[in-house]
């Protein structure tokens, strides 16, 4: 009877010796770490430090500075990836201007409208 490879793997290196192919699998990333520390201080800095007219990063303008500053072309899902994973950033929408008077004008006499009902 021959010995069990696959057994005598795990014997000798446990279940991650089974594995057959390298932890780290697919593309390497376009931007190293010391790339990305730059984007995080550039992106710090606001948008409109980078010539941009209002202050807000969207992913196109966020993939327009990486291709200034690095000179590598990111996709949308790459951007993306910067931001919530390598960086940490999360999405978030604000209102520029809120009306503040019209909000409470709503609250007070439309919302009860609708929550009535027919």
């Amino acid at each position: 009877m021959e010995p069990d490879p696959q057994g005598t793997r795990v014997l000798e290196g446990g279940a991650d010796a089974l594995r057959l192919r390298p932890a780290t699998t697919g593309r390497p990333p376009k931007l190293d770490d010391a790339q990305v520390e730059q984007m995080r201080t550039a992106l710090e800095q606001g948008a409109q430090a980078h010539g941009l007219k209002a202050d807000l990063w969207t992913l196109k303008r966020v993939g327009l500075i990486v291709e200034r500053m690095t000179g590598e072309s990111l996709s949308r899902a790459s951007v993306w990836r910067l931001l919530a994973g390598w960086l940490g950033w999360s999405l978030q929408r604000r209102a520029v201007e809120r009306g503040e008077s019209e909000i409470a004008r709503w609250i007070a006499h439309e919302w009860p409208r609708i929550k009535k009902g027919r």
